[in-house]
């Protein structure tokens, strides 16, 4: 046999391979994108009536025998209510998200914090499908700040503290922008 008897099949391979290679790429493919697009799951948690904003990160809910119960935005730190104006901004706008709808706490690996004998509720902030976490860096109103062990939407939070920082928003207008994060402010104003 002469080389010449095996060219017409040489491209006949070479073409069912590069099909066959072409086809795991695209089924590859298929499976990232699918899997990229799923929904995420909707949060689960406890459904609240808010009965009063007392920070840009905290909240008061009707507790158990009349009492209230404190709850703490999870992965954010909103500047001190007598750092102005941004302080009193941050409450404002996060009483204006809530309007006096019900919310859904979603907690998180660690769910209550105590000192001093006062113990607060942990937890993320939904209402609508959005967090309200999210929607308050995003907005420029906190600062994103991940505590372990609660992380899980960390990320997340990042991201929004990001669109805030670029485009300007909040504590970071650069007309009039925060310099001193909540805790150097606090420590600053000791009295």
């Amino acid at each position: 046999m002469k080389i010449e008897d095996f060219e017409p099949q040489i491209p006949q391979v070479k073409r069912r391979w590069v099909s066959s290679l072409i086809l795991c790429f695209l089924g590859i493919f298929a499976a990232v994108y699918l899997i990229g697009c799923e929904k995420p799951a909707p949060p689960q948690g406890l459904t609240v009536n808010v009965e009063r904003v007392v920070s840009g990160q905290t909240l008061e809910i009707a507790g158990t025998s009349g009492t209230f119960e404190r709850v703490r935005l999870i992965g954010v730190e909103a500047p001190d209510l007598k750092q102005q104006p941004w302080g009193m901004e941050a409450a404002k706008r996060l009483e204006e998200m809530i309007q006096g709808q019900p919310v859904l706490l979603e907690f998180d690996v660690e769910e209550k914090y105590c000192y001093k004998e006062r113990c607060t509720q942990l937890a993320y902030v939904w209402q609508n499908g959005q967090m309200l976490n999210e929607q308050l860096a995003k907005a420029g109103s906190v600062l994103a700040l991940p505590r372990s062990p609660n992380s899980k939407y960390t990320e997340r939070l990042a991201h929004a503290q990001e669109w805030a920082r670029l485009m300007g928003l909040g504590i970071w207008n650069p007309e009039n922008p925060m310099r001193l994060t909540p805790a150097e402010f606090r420590s600053q104003n000791q009295s």
